[in-house]
């Protein structure tokens, strides 16, 4: 696994601990497993992270950090895969849980026309609400069961490798 390459990018602990969102969660924050990486806080820290970006809510971050600190699983990969729902990619991600939704409902997925007004939110939650949330969370929770078990065994994998040089270099130097 690129350990070397995640602690360079990960904020040091002392960093979040001071931000304005997390210190909410306080005294919460200074257990050290939520910092460190390792083949049990990485995958389950990766999991939480792409559940709450399938979430259609505000504050993915907070709801990542917070399932994070429950799980006890890295806080920092969780908070920074939140950022996958990006202005970008969000109508692409979300359009396609609605037609997850929409196909696992048996309806036939209808063309709409956003409208940022709070009528139209209101009107949608009866129309599309119902297929765009089972999708969401039907793509949360198979993100996170994919993305769990891809980087299990990824850290896996990289640790057999890295016991096998061990073993190769060894052999070589009898």
């Amino acid at each position: 696994m690129p350990k070397k390459l995640l602690e360079r990018f990960i904020p040091k602990p002392e960093t979040l601990k001071q931000h304005k969102h997390l210190k909410m969660f306080g005294s919460l924050l200074h257990n050290t497993n939520l910092w460190v990486l390792n083949r049990k806080s990485v995958p389950g820290a990766f999991a939480i992270g792409l559940f709450s970006a399938w979430m259609p809510i505000p504050f993915q971050m907070v709801l990542a950090a917070a399932l994070a600190i429950f799980f006890r699983v890295n806080v920092p990969v969780s908070v920074a895969l939140v950022w996958i729902t990006n202005p970008i990619t969000m109508p692409v991600m979300f359009y396609l849980a609605y037609l997850v939704g929409a196909s696992l409902l048996g309806i036939d997925a209808s063309t709409f026309h956003f409208e940022a007004s709070w009528a139209w939110l209101k009107a949608s939650l009866t129309t599309i609400g119902p297929s765009f949330l089972l999708g969401c969370a039907v793509m949360a929770i198979t993100w996170a069961a994919v993305g769990y078990f891809i980087l299990r065994s990824l850290w896996k994998y990289a640790t057999m490798l890295k016991w096998q040089n061990r073993r190769n270099k060894a052999a070589a130097n009898k």
